[in-house]
């Protein structure tokens, strides 16, 4: 499971988190003060209500003639009453009740005051000297259902505001990322040899030290590669001119002396030489390989690099190369320059390696599958497992410096590329396979 996560995900989905709690959290704090405020007002209702029948009731009750029983207010229509109230004296005798009013919501005794039971809140008030009491009874249902349908008016809006707030904020986030995405865009289109400055106008402040930072980077790496490779070409240069001078001088010695001797030992001098020669221009070619060139900025078609190669070696040992090739173009992020010492390291190791009177086979498909296969004996696998690295070699007693496959390894490992090597050859019961796709060469290798 990736790790990875991307800072404009981020950012959006803990904003949006951020911004509807904060939205959830106003609400609910509203609500509270709204119930509180609702309270006020329906308390200071009742208490408006208590003052207002009291004299009226207190009237009506001194104003009758003999009968002082229970009577109920009438209602002009039905209706149903948020507030009721009851008329009692101190006893709590009974007097005058609105026309829906329940007796058993009331306490046995009047009394003055707020006070509350389960479903009710009440308000008392008394007078004559606290011989008639008023008591106005509210349902508590009434005002939770006050507070739940304010609470759903403040609540409702965020159904269309969440929405809106979670566009807003992805739209001011991909804004203010925008440099940003073209820097990634920017440095992941480009390979792995193109070390040019990455260039993008109005970075935000905090990436423009990154990018500084980055660039210099990018120029030394590119000096020194630059350094690097200049090294190699002068250093194969500067070899290559004293070994054969070297190889001249001594081949003119052979000519021109009579003594068996020193012809002798001037021939072993040159064997030598020759080895120093093949070798120093191994160990230059491994080198370049772990140099960091093995990619080009542009893709190039391989195949006439590989026919010339091949056309080369075809001189030097007629009759041992079958070559194979695709119509069309097979084109790589590959340098040139590393394909062809590749190219050349797997010829000349399975010419070196393979049976004298075998061919050795070189073919590449069009979607980029290079294969070199040479006849002879196996290698096992334990020595198979070795032969990428420096100066392995296997059980053959052919000449080599040991260094051809970890050179194609070093390339191919720059490049991002894969080599696989068999014994027995595929399809085959014995000999060598090397295989490499240059075509899906990774450009960020």
């Amino acid at each position: 499971m990736s790790t990875k996560t991307s800072l404009q995900k981020t950012l959006g989905t803990w904003l949006t988190i951020g911004v509807t709690l904060l939205w959830l959290l106003g609400v609910i704090a509203s609500g509270l003060v709204a119930r509180h405020e609702m309270n006020e007002v329906f308390d200071s209702a009742l208490e408006e209500t208590a003052q207002r029948i009291l004299p009226l009731a207190v009237t009506d009750i001194l104003n009758r003639e003999g009968d002082t029983g229970l009577q109920r207010a009438l209602a002009l229509k039905e209706h149903d009453e948020y507030l009721t109230y009851l008329i009692r004296d101190k006893s709590g005798n009974l007097l005058l009740q609105s026309h829906d009013a329940d007796p058993r919501i009331f306490g046995a005794i009047p009394q003055e005051g707020f006070s509350e039971t389960s479903t009710h809140r009440i308000y008392g008030e008394s007078a004559i000297s606290g011989t008639l009491y008023i008591e106005v009874a509210e349902p508590l249902a009434h005002r939770r259902v006050a507070v739940l349908e304010t609470s759903l008016a403040l609540l409702l809006p965020l159904i269309l505001l969440i929405p809106i707030s979670l566009v807003g904020v992805w739209w001011v986030i991909r804004r203010s990322l925008r440099e940003v995405l073209l820097l990634q865009q920017s440095i992941e289109v480009r390979g792995g040899g193109d070390l040019s400055p990455v260039a993008v106008d109005r970075l935000p402040e905090e990436f423009g030290p990154i990018m500084i930072s980055v660039n210099r980077l990018l120029d030394r790496l590119r000096r020194a590669l630059e350094a690097e490779r200049s090294f190699t070409a002068n250093s194969a240069h500067e070899l290559r001119t004293p070994l054969a001078t070297a190889l001249a001088k001594l081949q003119r010695l052979k000519v021109e002396t009579q003594d068996v001797r020193v012809k002798t030992q001037a021939g072993e001098i040159e064997v030598s030489l020759r080895t120093l020669s093949r070798l120093s221009e191994k160990l230059l070619e491994l080198a370049k390989a772990e140099g960091g060139g093995a990619l080009s900025e542009h893709r190039h078609d391989l195949v006439p690099i590989l026919r010339m190669i091949a056309s080369d070696y075809e001189h030097q040992a007629p009759g041992k190369i079958e070559l194979n090739l695709p119509d069309g173009d097979v084109t790589s992020l590959l340098d040139l320059d590393a394909f062809a010492i590749l190219a050349r390291n797997l010829i000349e190791n399975a010419l070196r390696h393979g049976a004298d009177d075998q061919p050795v086979n070189i073919s590449l498909t069009g979607d980029g599958i290079l294969r070199v296969v040479n006849r002879g004996e196996i290698v096992s696998p334990e020595k198979l497992a070795l032969l990428r690295n420096r100066f392995v070699r296997s059980s053959t007693k052919a000449v080599g410096s040991g260094i051809g496959l970890a050179i194609v390894e070093a390339i191919a490992s720059g490049a991002g590329i894969t080599l696989t090597l068999r014994s027995p050859a595929s399809g085959q019961s014995d000999g060598f396979e090397a295989e490499l796709n240059i075509a899906v060469v990774d450009a960020h290798s």
